[in-house]
């Protein structure tokens, strides 16, 4: 089945003061998975099955201040990059609750900050060195960081995976421990390793030459109790969201930013939804991009907007819906319809008033489209549904996501 997606990014690594993240989790850690609690479009919540970036493992569940993070980082594109103010400020204050809690007291001191660790946000993904400029804000690449304190030979470092086919990108720093939260570190060794080289590629930076600048200091603001979650601020007032276990909804994010594993992380989702019982599904009120689709779009892109192939809709209580797409500067395509609920999660959709609008001007054009609109997932924030011609969508809500 081809698969098709629509203009979502996320990121990757850097050799900054502080960065980076898992996929597996430290091999010394008990095997985990995830409950956490999800705001559905008609309130409430539930308790989810979640899984380690590329395994499913049983695991403890986020706390609800950690849940209210996690919450506020879906959806946000380039690990910061691409946030709006609305969403930067979401993220900051429920930061800023979890930097008010315990937590674990003395982060540096536990076996809970070792192992490897994804980025998922940075407040200044476009900032510090050239590699954290170059790849932090780039979805399609995954970042790490690693941080083994307790070796003859502690270190922090940070990791940027190309792709499981060409490599990595690993710069490290030898580290010491300051304190209770501060851990300070100097880079002094990076290299490429490639899939298709049976050796590595050294990274030119010439580490002890740059003086000061090859060094720096990481605080641990925030640790949780499971393990699965990090605050971290750095010397150049960084501030990074790091995670360990990652929850369904971002494996499917990033699965769609790499093009690869996103049946299955739907699959997930969908199954998870039907095991906890979330059988009444609604469509849910406000403005969603398409992200993702399971068939590639025709050649008559007039026939791909009128069927939801690309573009956004917007979704109005009164059982109203648009849809819209950009055609160039100026010029966009608007289609108007309705909707009505045929089914436990199903609706017809009817849509029978295009129009290309250039300015004020508005120029109708004759057709109408007809379809029924299965909701396979829904919350406040993504919509996986199957809909014209039985093709699988993911939308994103992108109008100031509650």
């Amino acid at each position: 089945m081809a698969s098709h997606v629509r203009g979502l990014q996320f990121s990757t690594a850097t050799p900054s003061p502080a960065l980076l993240a898992p996929q597996p989790l430290d091999r010394r850690s008990p095997a985990k998975s995830v409950k956490y609690r999800r705001n559905r479009g008609r309130g409430g919540s539930v308790a989810c099955r979640s899984s380690l970036v590329g395994e499913q493992q049983e695991a403890s569940p986020f706390t609800d201040p950690e849940a209210q993070l996690i919450e506020a980082l879906i959806g946000i594109q380039g690990r910061g990059r691409s946030a709006t103010p609305q969403q930067l400020q979401d993220v900051e204050r429920a930061v800023a609750v979890l930097e008010t809690l315990t937590g674990v007291p003395d982060p540096t001191s536990s076996d809970l900050i070792e192992g490897r660790w994804q980025l998922m946000f940075t407040t200044r993904p476009g900032t510090a060195s050239p590699i954290q400029r170059t790849f932090v804000g780039v979805d399609v690449f995954s970042v790490f960081q690693e941080i083994y304190l307790r070796s003859n030979d502690p270190r922090v470092s940070n990791i940027v995976v190309f792709s499981e086919a060409i490599g990595e990108l690993k710069v490290e720093a030898a580290a010491s421990i300051s304190d209770g939260k501060r851990i300070l570190f100097r880079f002094d060794r990076a290299a490429f390793s490639f899939k298709f080289l049976p050796f590595k590629v050294p990274y030119p930076v010439p580490f002890r030459l740059l003086g000061d600048e090859a060094k720096g200091w990481l605080d641990t603001t925030y640790l949780s109790e499971s393990g699965n979650l990090r605050i971290s601020r750095g010397n150049k007032g960084t501030t990074f969201v790091l995670q360990k276990l990652t929850e369904p909804r971002q494996l499917l994010l990033s699965a769609i930013s790499t093009g690869k594993g996103i049946e299955k992380a739907i699959d997930e989702i969908t199954t998870s939804s039907k095991n906890k019982g979330d059988s009444e599904l609604e469509l849910v009120e406000g403005e969603w991009n398409m992200i993702w689709s399971s068939q590639m779009e025709t050649d008559s892109w007039i026939e791909n907007a009128a069927n939801g192939l690309m573009g956004s809709q917007i979704v109005k209580k009164s059982g109203q819906l648009k849809f819209i797409v950009n055609i160039l500067p100026g010029l966009r395509f608007s289609m108007n319809g309705s909707f009505v609920k045929s089914g436990t999660n199903a609706y017809d959709v009817t849509m029978d008033d295009p129009a290309i609008i250039g300015g004020p001007f508005g120029y109708p054009v004759e057709m109408e489209t007809k379809f029924k609109l299965e909701l396979l997932y829904t919350d406040d924030k993504i919509r996986i549904s199957r809909g014209y011609n039985n093709i699988v969508f993911v939308h994103l809500r992108v109008d100031g996501m509650k």
